[in-house]
Order: C-alpha cells, then structure tokens, then sequence
C-alpha cells in the first residue's frame, strides 16, 4: 500500500462555490474516487475538517492504523483535507481518523459522502462506485407528463424493510427481489408513484430511516447500490415514477456521524437552542454555514442525478421552519424581527427547491409541513417556499376522526368532513394517509372505522373513494390498500393471508378501480389544485350525512358527479340539483357487489329533468347506497 500522493480533483472554483453555499455537486469532488494517477490504481480522499490539525485514512488496508495514511489540508484555508492513495480498491472499508484542535479530541468518522456503507451495527463507509448502465431512457424523456401538477399524481408508501417479508429466511427482499416483486404489485394496483421511506444509510432500525448517517449511500440493508438502481430502472420501465423520502431536519449523534465530526459543531448548529432537536434527541444542521447548504443541496440533487429519482417528499418540514417547534419558552431565542421563523431554513429551503427545478423541471418536492405556513407551494418568485406540493395534515386529521364516529353521530359533525374545502386550494395539497397513521397505538386505517364487519369495509371504501375524488393528489402507505388489520410493525411484513379473504380482497379491487378511474378521467387531475376543477352541488345536507360535488376538468364534458353518503342508510329517491341537461352513468359505485358491498347500484341511466333543484335548472333522482361513494358522468 502506497503513501498518500499529493492530488486534488478540486479547482478553486469548487471551493470558492463549496465556500459560498453554492456548489450543488460536491459528491463528484469530495468522498472516495477510484482513480488511476500516474499509472497506478487506487482511490482520491477528500473531506472538510477544518478544526483537524491531522486526518488518516483508516480501514482494513493499514489495519485501522492512524496517522499510516495522512491526508494534505489544503493552502487555501477552506478545512478541505485531500490526497490519492494507491492501492486502495472498490469494496475496502475506511473512515477518517481526525485530531482536533480543539483539546485534542480525536474522532474516527465514517465518510460524510461515501457511496456505500457496511451493513449495520457495522459503520465503515466502503469504497464504491456508481458504474450502471441505465435503460430507462424513454421514462426520462416523458416523465414530465408523468410528474406535471395538472397530472394523476397517486403515490403508494413503502418501507423496503417490512413490505414482504422471505419468512422462511427470516430477512427483508433484496432490491432485486423487490425490482421483481413490488413492481410487478405497483403495476396490477395502478398505482402511478411510489414513495420510498428513507433509504439512506441509518444505524437504527427503529428510527425507520429517518436517522441518517450515510447520506450519500442507499442502505446495505438490502444489498449493493447497484441493486436500488435496479429497482428505480425497472419501476421506470414499468411507468411508475420514484419518489424519495429526505431528511435535511436533523441527524442522530452516532459516534461515526456528522456530529462533532472535526472535535468541533461542523455540521450542527453549535447552539443548542437551535442544534438539538429535544423530539428525537438528534442534532439539527447549520442552514447558516455555508458549506453545509452545499452539503445538503448537493445531496439533493445527488439522488436525482444518480438514481433518477422523480420527487424528493422532504421530512419533518414545520420543525425546520419554527425555531420554539416543541420548545418551551425560554428554550428558543427570536429570530432578529422578534418573530419565531428561522430564517436561516427559509433561506436554504428556497435556495434547494430553486437548485432542484433549475437542475430538473420534471420533477416534484413535496413538503411534510403540518402548520399554516404560507406558501410553501408557491414558487419562490412568488414569495413562496418553492415546492411542487404540501401534505394536506388538515385534511388527514378531520377525516379521520369523522370516520370514527358511528353514522348516527354524523350529522352533528358535517363540517369536520367538508372544511378541507375551505382551504384546499391555498397550496398544492396531497391527501396523505401514511406510516404515521397507523402505528403507536393509533390502529391500522380499517380498525379505525367504525362498526362491524361489513360497516368497517364500507366505510374504508367510502373513505379512499372520497379521498380519490377530493381536490389534490394521493398517498396511501403500505397495507391499506388491502385493509390491514393490525398496526404496522416495521419488523415484521404486512399481513398479505388477508388476501385469502374476500372483505380484503374488495376493498384491493376498489383502490385498483379508484387508480384506474383517476388516471384515466381528466375532470380528477387536470384542474385538481385550481377552484375551478371543484363545484359543491351540497355540503349542507348535515340531516342525511351526504356530500355531493362536481369536479371539472379542461372540458365541460368530462365533468363528474361525486355523492358520499356517510351512513348506513339507503337513500332512495335521493334529489340533486345540476347545472345542465342530459343523463348520468354511473362509473364507479363502492357498494357493487365485486368489492363486497351490498349491490345498491344505478345500473341503468339516471335522467335529468328540467327541474330546479338547490339553486340549479336541473336536477336528478338517484340512489345511494349505504356507506358509499358513487361517481357519476354525464351522457
């Protein structure tokens, strides 16, 4: 094994950039490279410790051996430590060994961009490269059509670690596996998304991925980076756009982490106010330094550059952007107006939404924020935060808890299920129902409805056919599709026996119909974030427990008719007032018999009469089912 060499892939340009907050590449400069200089093999070591006064390359190739391989700090005063060892291959393991200024504290860190990690509780980053020969060139051209706001836009949830389940291995699927598997599952239930629980490399498997320590590197957990390349090809070869779960609010304080990397707060803001997030006992960034906004910018675009990804949904938004989010007072000091925003995350928050759409207009960021915050979804030039689309919490919260009273109750509540509407088009909103909905003792989404049995059933289809046909986009985790009925225990796999039975073998019918009808009818998609795509005909009927609304798209005739009624009552006879002439057919009806329902259906054409009905010239007589949710287009 040969001495470090003196060799830089930085220019000063890149430092100048990396220094200034505005280098968004920094994983094609810093990490380990494989490269061959001067005839021989071996890897190029880059790293910013500025509080180091030394820094070895440390792994199995000098047997963990400090200061046998000591990097160069380089002139230029920026903490950037460089150089080229020979010798050194693909799949060795490393970490930088610093001595700090700073009384002479010594960390050994794992490589804040290394391409690949070990596999937990082992903490070594690995020498990799990202060599893949991509084939899904086609989806890269046409995503734009896949991912635009005026688009169907219907994500499933997924953590790799507990979709499916080798039980006789005792162990998760491999992203090979899964490339066969969960894709072939996504394309049979429609879906047009997925969405990827972090899969960055994180020690605890507890914290489902949303403690980071590889920030760079897709988790070992499932097998080489390779592999996830795979998997994010094949789901582009199948028309199923990837979204990422990122994690830019805070990071855990394992020793081989970002914290105190240098014996100094490097990565972590150094006052504990604002550096240490008491929820999750984990540090929180420095969105002020400018090296850690090319940092986390960098890493950004990092996953869709490398991976393809189509959308990063940014985690834990509303705790970045409130310096007192769950702090007493006292806890937190203001920001320099006297006002609670940190403004340093607004900042860095426009500054990464205007470097992803600069860099990849075809895709999407999507906010997890649960406050009023505005703007979020408006483009920053607007005066917003800059992201394509807002989880709509609001939303999430009322159904919920509507759906859990019994029908009776109902009527007294009306307003808890259809005050979304009051602020649905004040940002991009996607209705989420997600992991956190169903663990901590909160029930799976079907053991929250309620009654018995068949009212359970109806009242989930109920639920996801008015959330389908609600203004906005969708998500739905793992295992709701189906009607899960436990908790999800990220240990474990979801309960796929249950598809032995027929109740959950419905309600999967019903979501892949609700896909299908969402994807192919314009009046859902083309104006779901616009007032002009949504019309009440009633949200007043509180004394029935009915809902019934117009959603429109570009043209007058694909408009659809959308009633929910919320009890287990048969409404004969049931009159609506419309806007014009002709029939209605019923297109979809979540009582019809294939889903399990009890087969009130408006099999033949419903006419409309010339007579006025709540402030409308024309009206109908339909029939509505029990617990049900029927969508009706005219003819």
């Amino acid at each position: 094994m040969g001495n470090v060499i003196v060799h830089s892939l930085l220019t000063d340009f890149d430092v100048d950039l990396f220094r200034s907050g505005k280098h968004y590449r920094m994983y094609e400069k810093f990490g380990s490279r494989l490269l061959t200089v001067d005839g021989q093999e071996g890897t190029y070591f880059a790293v910013w410790a500025p509080s180091a006064n030394q820094v070895s390359v440390v792994g199995d190739f000098n047997y963990w051996k400090d200061g046998e391989h000591k990097l160069n700090v380089r002139w230029d005063g920026s903490g950037i430590w460089e150089g080229f060892i020979p010798g050194i291959k693909k799949g060795d393991k490393y970490k930088y060994k610093i001595h700090s200024n700073n009384h002479g504290i010594v960390t050994e860190k794992a490589d804040p961009f290394a391409l690949s990690c070990e596999h937990p509780p082992n903490t070594a980053s690995v020498v990799w490269d990202l060599d893949y020969s991509w084939r899904d060139k086609e989806w890269m051209g046409y995503r734009k059509d896949k991912n635009g706001l005026d688009k169907p836009y219907s994500v499933y949830e997924v953590h790799l670690g507990s979709w499916k389940r080798k039980v006789e291995e005792d162990r998760s699927l491999t992203y090979q596996e899964l490339a066969d598997e969960l894709v072939a599952y996504l394309k049979e239930m429609q879906f047009t998304h997925v969405e990827f629980m972090p899969i960055m490399e994180y020690p605890y498997d507890p914290s489902w991925g949303y403690q980071l320590t590889g920030y760079f590197a897709p988790t070992s957990r499932f097998g080489e980076p390779e592999g996830l390349m795979h998997l994010i090809d094949k789901l582009h070869q199948n028309d199923i756009g990837v979204i990422l779960d990122w994690v830019p609010s805070h990071f855990p304080e394992d020793a081989h982490g970002l914290g105190f990397f240098d014996g100094s707060n490097l990565y972590e803001h150094p006052d504990k106010k604002r550096g240490y997030h008491p929820d999750w006992k984990s540090l929180i960034f420095n969105y002020g330094r400018n090296e850690v906004k090319s940092f986390l910018i960098s890493n950004a675009l990092f996953w869709l550059d490398k991976y393809h990804a189509d959308g990063l949904r940014v985690d834990a938004v509303a705790s970045m952007l409130y310096l007192d989010y769950s702090r007493e007072e006292g806890d937190w000091d203001p920001n320099i107006h006297g006002g609670r925003e940190n403004l340093e995350v607004i900042d860095f928050i426009k500054e990464m939404n205007l470097a992803v759409y600069e860099n990849y207009p075809d895709v999407q960021t999507i906010a997890e924020e649960s406050t009023s915050f505005t703007g979020v979804s408006k483009p920053v030039n607007l005066g917003g935060l800059g992201f394509g689309m807002k989880w709509m919490m609001g939303w999430m919260h009322d159904t919920l808890k509507y759906f859990k009273k019994e029908g009776i109750h109902r009527k007294h509540h009306q307003n808890d299920i259809t005050f979304s509407m009051t602020y649905a088009f004040s940002e991009n909103f996607m209705l989420p129902l997600s992991h956190d909905e169903v663990v901590y003792g909160k029930k799976s989404i079907r053991a929250r409805m309620t009654g018995d049995e068949w009212q359970q059933f109806a009242n989930l289809r109920l639920l996801y056919g008015y959330m389908f046909t609600h203004p906005g986009t969708n998500l739905l985790f793992m295992g709701g599709e189906f009607g899960q009925s436990n908790e999800w225990n990220f240990q474990g796999s979801l309960d796929w026996h249950l598809l032995q039975y027929d109740y959950h073998k419905g309600i999967k019918l019903f979501v892949t119909d609700l896909n299908i009808l969402y994807k192919n009818t314009p009046a859902l998609y083309e104006k779901q974030f616009s007032d002009q795509g949504f019309e009440w005909i009633d949200y007043n009927d509180a004394e029935n427990s009915v809902l019934s609304y117009i959603r429109k798209g570009h043209d007058v005739e694909n408009d659809l008719v959308v009633i929910c009624n919320m009890t287990p009552v048969v409404r004969e006879g049931y009159q609506i007032g419309l806007p014009r002439n002709g029939s209605l057919k019923e297109l979809l009806n979540s009582d019809d018999k294939k889903y399990e329902g009890s087969g009130a259906l408006n099999s033949k054409a419903i006419k409309i009469k010339k007579a006025a009905w709540q402030n409308r010239p024309f009206s109908a007589v339909i029939t509505l089912p029990p617990l049900s949710v029927i969508v009706l287009k005219w003819t």
